[in-house]
């Protein structure tokens, strides 16, 4: 047989693309179209009711509208003929769609005159039904907004801030038209669309493809392309064998998933988010309508809330689906949150909100964790997850890795603590499939358990911006449950899936440790604004929890309920995936920072007030300590009177730190450390003057600010691409230097710095008694892709660090033995990085930087020693091309630790510094005695009934017992899960009357104490 593969395959292209597709809708009648533009264009989002009784303007097809981030609302009308036995009217409508990226440009929702809405438009789903023989009166709320991913997608554009974006109409109406479909035709396109794909994924040699390709030939052979509807049927039944041949219970297994992953935020500010998750839910509950095959899985506890606030009719459509099982809420969080950088207790609450909503909406507590889309996952989640209901963990993104391969697609998952949890990754290696043949077959064919198991799962639906499944995924769908040759598919939920597979594989394979991103590593520092308003708020919160719960048992004032519920709403959204790690648009940023400051303001006043009533009347100088460890003889979760000078906490005149200038060197000297500054303002030593040892190994320079260009090839403000590292400029230039001892005998140098077109200053204090050098840096920034690192070389032979997570630390080699080691060029760390010998460490603390990197560099008199860099400022131009042009201030310290629990320590205190006001000692709730735990969170029962919840954790990594004593009156004390839910007592022992709890390593445990 000759080789005419290549002339058929074409052929198949060329008919399915110029003649089928464009026949599916047949145009009857041209609609009439009014138009008015919200505020001229400009204005925001209004609602349904107001642009309801707007007047309209005649609007031609083809006319511009739509400025950047403006509205348009479109009201079409015309008249239905009777039914047409080719199939049925809709309304098929083009805003000026580019004919890809759904949810990255325009989008509709349309209603109905009542206000009701009927469903949403985007460029794959740009249809709406109508009654045959009704009159057609429908409005079109149109968003404009633009498309910023291109062609050439990572240009610098003015387009993510609205007030940059200009007033340029970036769309022309292209349709608005009243169509059949035809159905004949369109199962025809949806036939000749799966065989098609399947041809083409088949091995060349395969008889099945063969068998495809020239059956596929015969049925254009039976289309007579000047009458396509007529001739659809016909060819139609030529194809009909080929999709009845069965796949006869052999293949791959696709559990497929119908869902839209909705970016809370990304290239589109949090305004839109509200109208994508209404137009996708509009869409998805009309296919749940009409088609009960589809079962569909929805994320974000805060998109279902916006949805029951803004449009209540469509959350109630979802409800009835999620009652009857086929809307399934999943993830069981309050947004698809970042899972690096977030905080402890934030990331305990993502999911305390997020499961306490759909268990009071729906009843329901999901059982799988949903993040298909984060930049890495962090190794405490396991431990976090399993606390918070949910067994089992899904995400594709680790698929994105630059390097290395992830060995497996389904396995188990172990922690810090090592619980583990039964974790998939989809090999579609997508999370917006559309089930086409090529996708299908690459999930089979790059499943990694082949052998031991034989399911996965593919979630399908257009996502990042909306959209969700379309009514042509589900023809894929039902042709492909069982046809020779295809992955056999079944569309149904997360939980049937999981079932499965973990019946499928009950010794699949343990991964431990974190799931590490081998890209976007750039994340961990663009935004830096963002950043710190998330730790600063992250802290403030669990202070003015402690406070306020401290005040409310004491019987003071009422526990603010409804307040701290809102703020810590607020900042968990800011915590979502594209938010906090730096990579939304400007817009987005700005409302971030906006929204931080009316936080941190909110708080502070709340924190204060609190602390007043506490404190009571009196002229007592009290300091505050909000850390679970004892600082200067204050107790932690506590306040005392400040001691008289030349104790613990007073600071004596012959405390005071000496300084010595030797030419343009300056020494300080203290009762506890001995630190050199040269002339450069560098750090030349720093001598612990216990040992003798000095931290700065011999011939190098510590806080010394260090210049890389910063040009990655994709992906500006996610990407720090290793070569960054080629060039360096160490920045040694001195403006001006100061140094000076402060009223409480502390020396304080201040070295300014210019460079470029920016300035830094940068403040070094040693303290009476103090471990650690105290750093600080204000940056005028302005410069331009370009990252800002500062170098803390320490005399330290270690292979490996260990650094902050939640809820305990991960170590980390400092070598590159592997690729993978060599991958983790840049890493996160939360309050601390820790490096160790025997009887010696160190520690890097901060107050609000997260990415970091410590290196390995051969001594010249023998051993090693290791360099932190903590990485302080970015200036990508995508999406943001302002990203942290302006102010920044920064602390960190370099401390003398030798053991882990010095860092932690350290890390607590210069994120919860001390507070002073006058009054009485502030008594702390609970007294902890014996061994080593953190209270990380005191809080009320979520609810109401006035319980206090007690959150503790091991932070060394080692066995420990810790006593509880309350102090006020218990009756009882139960162990609770993180959904505060009693659970078997896993520590807690109150058999003697006392309470003890015996922790494992990095073990978290949440205490109930029933008053």
């Amino acid at each position: 047989m000759h080789d005419r593969r290549s002339l058929i395959e074409d052929r198949i292209t060329r008919v399915l693309t110029e003649r089928l597709r464009p026949a599916v809708h047949r145009p009857v009648a041209d609609l009439t179209v009014g138009a008015w533009h919200v505020g001229g264009g400009r204005g925001e989002p209004v609602a349904p009711a107001q642009a309801l009784r707007a007047h309209y303007e005649a609007f031609p097809i083809g006319a511009a509208w739509g400025p950047a981030w403006g509205t348009t609302w479109f009201h079409l009308t015309g008249t239905v003929p009777p039914a047409d036995d080719a199939g049925p009217h809709e309304v098929v409508v083009d805003l000026g769609w580019a004919p890809h990226s759904s949810g990255f440009q325009a989008e509709g929702l349309a209603y109905r005159p009542d206000g009701s809405v009927v469903k949403g438009l985007n460029p794959m789903n740009g249809w709406i039904p109508v009654e045959p023989g009704n009159t057609i009166d429908l409005y079109v709320e149109a968003a404009a907004n633009p498309l910023l991913l291109q062609a050439h997608p990572f240009l610098p554009t003015e387009l993510g801030e609205k007030s940059s974006a200009g007033d340029r109409p970036l769309y022309r109406l292209a349709r608005a038209q009243l169509c059949v479909r035809d159905t004949a035709v369109w199962e025809l396109v949806a036939d000749l669309d799966v065989l098609d794909g399947l041809m083409r994924e088949l091995p060349a040699q395969d008889g099945r493809r063969t068998e495809l390709l020239l059956g596929m030939g015969r049925a254009l052979d039976r289309l007579d392309l000047a009458d396509v509807s007529g001739t659809a049927g016909a060819a139609a039944t030529e194809l009909a064998p080929l999709l009845a041949r069965r796949a006869g219970g052999t293949g791959h297994r696709i559990s497929a998933v119908g869902h839209a992953h909705i970016d809370s935020a990304w290239l589109w500010p949090v305004r839109e988010t509200v109208r994508k998750v209404a137009r996708t839910v509009a869409n998805v509950t009309h296919l749940l309508d009409e088609h009960p095959q589809l079962v569909y899985a929805m994320s974000s506890a805060q998109q279902y809330e916006w949805l029951e606030e803004h449009r209540p009719e469509v959350f109630e459509r979802l409800a009835q689906h999620v009652a009857a099982g086929r809307f399934v809420p999943t993830g069981g969080m309050w947004v698809e949150s970042d899972t690096n950088m977030v905080g402890g207790e934030a990331m305990v609450r993502q999911f305390l909100l997020g499961q306490r909503y759909f268990r009071e909406k729906f009843g329901i507590t999901c059982r799988e964790v949903w993040l298909p889309d984060s930049f890495g996952y962090s190794a405490a989640l396991p431990q976090i997850v399993r606390q918070a209901g949910c067994p089992h963990f899904l995400t594709q993104k680790i698929s994105w890795n630059q390097q290395n391969v992830f060995p497996h697609h389904t396995f188990r998952w172990e922690g810090i603590d090592g619980t583990r949890v039964f974790t998939h990754f989809p090999p579609v290696d997508t999370y917006t499939a559309e089930l086409t043949g090529r996708e299908l077959a690459h999930a089979a064919t790059n499943f990694r358990d082949k052998g031991a198991t034989d399911v996965s799962l593919v979630p399908f639906g257009y996502g990042d911006g909306g959209g969700g499944p379309t009514r042509e995924m589900l023809q894929r769908a039902a042709r492909t449950g069982d046809l020779a040759g295809s992955p056999r598919v079944t569309i149904e939920a997360p939980a049937d899936f999981f079932a499965r597979a973990e019946a499928d594989y009950p010794d699949a394979p343990v991964w431990v440790g974190e799931l590490y991103l081998e890209l976007h590593r750039g994340t961990y520092t663009s935004q830096a604004r963002t950043k710190e308003g998330n730790r600063r708020c992250e802290h403030l919160l669990r202070e003015a929890e402690l406070w306020a719960t401290t005040a409310a048992v004491r019987g003071l004032a009422d526990y603010p309920v409804e307040q701290l519920g809102r703020l810590w709403k607020v900042v968990l959204l800011q915590q979502f995936h594209d938010i906090l790690p730096g990579s939304s648009i400007a817009w987005v940023h700005r409302e971030a920072a906006d929204n931080y400051a009316a936080a941190e303001a909110e708080l502070e006043e709340l924190i204060t007030g609190r602390l007043a009533l506490l404190a009571g009347h009196g002229d007592d100088e009290i300091v505050v300590n909000a850390t679970p460890f004892e600082v200067s003889g204050v107790p932690p979760l506590g306040a005392a009177t400040v001691p008289a000078a030349g104790t613990a906490v007073g600071t004596a005149a012959d405390r005071a730190v000496r300084v010595e200038r030797a030419g343009g060197t300056l020494v300080l000297t203290s009762d506890v450390l001995q630190v050199t500054i040269d002339e450069r303002g560098l750090v030349t030593a720093l001598v612990d003057l216990a040992g003798g040892r000095d931290v700065i190994p011999e011939g190098t320079a510590a806080n010394l600010l260090q210049l890389h260009q910063d040009f990655p090839n994709k992906w500006d403000a996610w990407d720090l691409d290793e070569f960054y590292r080629n060039t360096v400029r160490d920045l040694t230039d001195v403006d001006d230097l100061q140094v000076a001892v402060d009223a409480d005998g502390a020396a304080v140098v201040t070295v300014r710095r210019v460079f470029g077109a920016s300035t830094a200053t940068q403040t070094m204090t040693l303290r009476p008694g103090a471990r650690q050098l105290d750093c600080a840096i204000e940056v005028e920034w302005h410069e331009r892709e370009t990252v800002l690192k500062v170098g803390l070389p320490v005399d330290v032979h270690a292979t490996e660090a260990a650094y902050e997570t939640q809820f305990g630390h991960l170590r980390r080699p400092t070598h590159t033995n592997t690729s993978w080691d060599a991958a983790r060029f840049e890493v996160c760390a939360h309050r601390f990085v820790h490096l160790a010998e025997p009887g010696f460490g160190v520690a890097v603390v901060n107050s609000a930087t997260y990415g970091h990197e410590v290196t390995r560099h051969e001594s010249p008199g023998g051993g090693t020693f290791s360099t932190v860099r903590l990485s302080l400022l970015r200036a990508p131009r995508f999406p943001d091309p302002q990203t942290d042009q302006g102010r920044h201030r920064r602390r960190y310290a370099l401390v003398v630790a030798p053991d882990v629990l010095d860092a932690v320590r350290a890390g607590y205190r210069i994120n919860l510094p001390e507070r002073r006001i006058t009054g009485a000692p502030v008594e702390p709730l609970v007294l902890l005695g014996g061994g080593t735990a953190a209270v990380e969170a005191v809080k009320p029962a979520e609810d109401g009934s006035g319980d206090v919840i007690v959150r503790l954790y091991e932070p060394r990594g080692a066995r420990t017992a810790v006593t509880i004593q309350p102090t006020f009156a218990v009756r009882e004390v139960v162990q609770v899960d993180l959904l505060e839910d009693q659970v078997e007592p896993d520590g807690l022992d109150t058999r003697d009357g006392s309470i003890t709890v015996r922790l494992r390593p990095f073990q978290l445990l949440s205490l109930r104490l029933r008053r």
